[in-house]
This record gives C-alpha cells, structure tokens and sequence, in this order.
C-alpha cells in the first residue's frame, strides 16, 4: 500500500499540468512574480522548483527550470522571473506572459535544498541576485508556520534597483525579532551605507552569518561562481560542509 502510494505521489510531480496566470507583480525592471493557478497541485516544499514548458503553434517545445517563491496557496503557486537576455523562455514570460494565458507546469522537483518548518535550529541563507528566490520561499514558509527557528538573510545583489522583494523583506525583518537580513551591494550602494561595494566575502559572512559552532544549516543560491566561493568560505570559517547546501544556476537562468 505504501509502495503504491508512493509511486502515485511520484508520477503525480512528474506529470505535466496546465496553469493559468492569475496575477503579476513587478520585482524589478527585469524580473516579475508570476501567480499561477495549477488544478490539483500536490504542494510542495520550501526550496523545491518546477519545469516549465512551452510549446510553439508548429510544435516546437523548450522548457527551463524555475524555483518556486512561497509556500502554496491550495492550488496556487508563485515563481519569480528575471529576464535573461535572448533566452527565449524568460523573455516570453517576463513580457508577454498575459493574465489568463496558459502554461505547462511539472513539479515540484528536488528533495536536498530544501528546508521544513518542523525544523528548529539556525538558518544562513545567502543568496546571489535572483538566487533569493527558493530561500525567500523559506522566509515566508517561516513566518506561514509561524516558526522561531533563528533566520539569517545575506543577499547580494548589484544595486538597490536589482533588489528582489525590496519591501517585503524590509517589514518582515522589522517585524520579526527572528530574521536578520543583511543586504550587500558589488556595484553602487545606496547613500549612507558603511559597507562599500564589494562582492561577498569572508568578513560579511562573519558579520551576518552565524558561528560555526551554533550549527547552522546553510543554504547558497546563485550563479555557479557565486556558490562555489560562498561554500568554500563558510568551509573555511569553520563550517561543517554537511551542513551546507547549494543550489547554482547557469548563464541562461535554467
């Protein structure tokens, strides 16, 4: 019985769905947040991510990989979109995806970066531009449950116009003694922000991570550089690698 149930939950992510766009909100000048609505969703997971196809009047399919942005809202889901320049699916959902239109949807995918809201102990996340999309599913997750598991945010983005969930995140934080969140700039930083631009290294992990010897699980999203130089510095602060996990996209946003 447990077999077979398995197997219905496992053939039920990996079947395509039908979802139509319900709503848009506008992240920044080249990045929105799609509300879908997916007929029978299974749920999902904090961290987990969705494939999403289309497919052309003359048969042509492509299909890109897209992490999920909240927990879901019974058979709603929300994606976050940075357009990618010619990359074919992220420019067709960023500006001509229309409220009503049709989309094919797969999920949820993946079962290591991902984080439950039974879970108690700290959390680092730390992100790289569009990388904040899973871990800001953790956030909410967080704050849907009510959890005071111990968050902190690092995210790195170029500048202030290139901040995801910009006002969000600043009433969160305000709001909730658990969640710390640090956002750091690489190119041009607002005035009166101390902190220069730089890239992230292994002082603004000191400073707004956790220490190592409180156990954190770690979890870095972002361009493939990005990731692999965060990991290695946690590793080298004295973090315990099994505790850190990583999720890393490429230069065309898959």
């Amino acid at each position: 019985m447990a077999r077979a149930a398995l197997r219905g939950r496992l053939s039920a992510r990996l079947e395509w769905r039908v979802a139509k766009l319900a709503g848009v909100h506008h992240e920044t000048a080249t990045a929105r947040t799609l509300q879908l609505d997916v007929p029978g969703w299974p749920g999902h997971v904090p961290g987990q991510h969705v494939d999403v196809r289309l497919t052309d009047e003359d048969g042509y399919s492509t299909q890109r990989s897209y992490s999920l942005a909240a927990p879901a809202d019974s058979d709603r889901v929300e994606l976050t979109v940075q357009r990618v320049k010619d990359g074919e699916v992220s420019e067709y959902l960023t500006d001509t995806f229309s409220v009503g239109d049709p989309l094919e949807l797969r999920g949820p995918v993946g079962g290591w970066f991902v984080w439950h809201p039974s879970r108690t102990g700290p959390v680092l996340l730390v992100a790289g531009g569009s990388g904040i999309v899973p871990l800001m599913a953790m956030v909410r997750a967080r704050r849907q449950a009510r959890s005071r598991a111990p968050f902190r945010l690092i995210h790195s983005v170029r500048s202030p116009s290139d901040q995801f969930y910009a006002s969000e995140l600043r009433r969160v934080a305000r709001d909730d003694g658990g969640l710390d969140v640090a956002t750091l700039y690489t190119r041009s930083a607002p005035t009166g922000v101390p902190r220069p631009p730089r890239r992230v290294g292994a002082a603004d992990l000191e400073q707004y991570g956790w220490p190592p010897q409180f156990e954190p699980t770690c979890y870095v999203c972002g361009p493939t550089g990005f990731v692999e130089k965060v990991a290695n510095t946690l590793v080298g602060l004295g973090h315990d690698p099994r505790r850190i996990r990583t999720e890393r996209f490429g230069p065309t946003g898959g």
